[in-house]
């Protein structure tokens, strides 16, 4: 029930991904009246869903604390006690994204080694796609907060991304060691000494996002949160610039003509609804969060994310990789007496 235009485009999303994917099925969450009209069009998706009835749903304007309190028999909290109870592999929600990482991480929990969960998503590059996190979950993150980030990062390039040999950076202000404020620091210096499924690059600065200079871009949520939206802000500024231009006399009209396959390419390489869905790492149980302003093709992709997660084993991976490394870690003083 969340989102701008929910319940329609969740349940038109969930139809597209039933084609992708016959193999899963589907729990509607909310007003049982509305869900079993919109079920109507879609008689497939329908054969293969159960709807669960809610008592409210959680606004967009409802504070993280608020949520948990009141908000027991809401649809995004059903939602989460299914993957909590079993009964679901993951949970794919456009709501209030303070409350479903507030709730994912009271009811699920954090995977065991994992302090804090963070917010990932794969972004369009020079060079291909990358993956970027935290983007708002955590607003001041320590060095192990951010070693962990690094590693939960790696393993979803490698086994959703498809990306066999992730490359990682941490996100400061220059790419000399000397830089960035201490957590940084200790972070990097940690990421150097330790052994990790991963190739790390050190630090990289804010041009390397789009340049892909790494496959896998770390920083905490305060920092990666403002440089998420002023890509996209970017994005719609040129969007903006273009749209002005072919329309500014009857030959640049005609050259738009001339290139609209080319720029219909364009669109479709950057077109943010093939990137939509915020992964929550680091909780147990698979969350991810779509915009709420997506539609239909969006919030499918969206769900395209649970599926890939839920189908890798993501957090179990997780788990063994982040133990490893607490057994690495507690070696390292030794390794340096030597």
């Amino acid at each position: 029930m969340g989102g701008d235009r929910a319940p329609e485009i969740v349940v038109a999303g969930a139809n597209i991904a039933r084609d992708r994917h016959p193999e899963v099925c589907f729990i509607l969450v909310g007003d049982p009246t509305k869900l079993a009209t919109l079920l109507k069009r879609f008689p497939r998706l329908a054969s293969a869903s159960e709807v669960r009835a809610s008592e409210t749903a959680i606004s967009a304007h409802d504070r993280p604390a608020q949520a948990l309190r009141q908000g027991r028999r809401s649809s995004m909290r059903l939602a989460i006690d299914a993957v909590r109870n079993g009964d679901a592999a993951g949970v794919v929600s456009a709501g209030n994204t303070g409350a479903l990482m507030a709730i994912a991480k009271t009811v699920l929990k954090t995977l065991p080694g994992i302090k804090r969960p963070a917010l990932a998503a794969v972004l369009p590059t020079v060079r291909g796609e990358s993956v970027f996190l935290d983007l708002g979950a955590n607003v001041e993150c320590d060095a192990e907060n951010l070693v962990q980030f690094a590693v939960m990062g790696a393993l979803f390039a490698r086994h959703v991304v498809g990306i066999r040999e992730p490359s990682v950076g941490l996100l400061n202000v220059g790419s000399e060691d000397v830089k960035g404020h201490d957590e940084l620091r200790q972070a990097n210096e940690i990421l150097r000494a330790g052994e990790f499924p991963m190739d790390y690059r050190g630090f990289v600065e804010g041009n390397d996002l789009a340049a892909g200079r790494v496959d896998v871009i770390v920083t905490d949520g305060f920092t990666g949160n403002i440089a998420l939206k002023a890509i996209e802000g970017t994005a719609r500024l040129y969007s903006e610039f273009m749209r002005a231009t072919f329309r500014r006399s009857i030959v640049s009209k005609l050259g738009y003509l001339l290139a609209r396959p080319a720029l219909n390419a364009l669109r479709n390489r950057v077109d943010p609804r093939r990137y939509n869905g915020g992964m929550c790492l680091g909780v147990s149980g698979v969350v991810v969060k779509s915009h709420g302003a997506t539609d239909a093709f969006g919030f499918a992709n969206a769900i395209g994310f649970a599926v890939d997660m839920a189908a890798h084993g993501f957090n179990d991976r997780v788990h063994a990789e982040i133990e490893r490394w607490k057994e690495t870690r507690a070696e390292l003083p030794k390794a340096a007496a030597l």
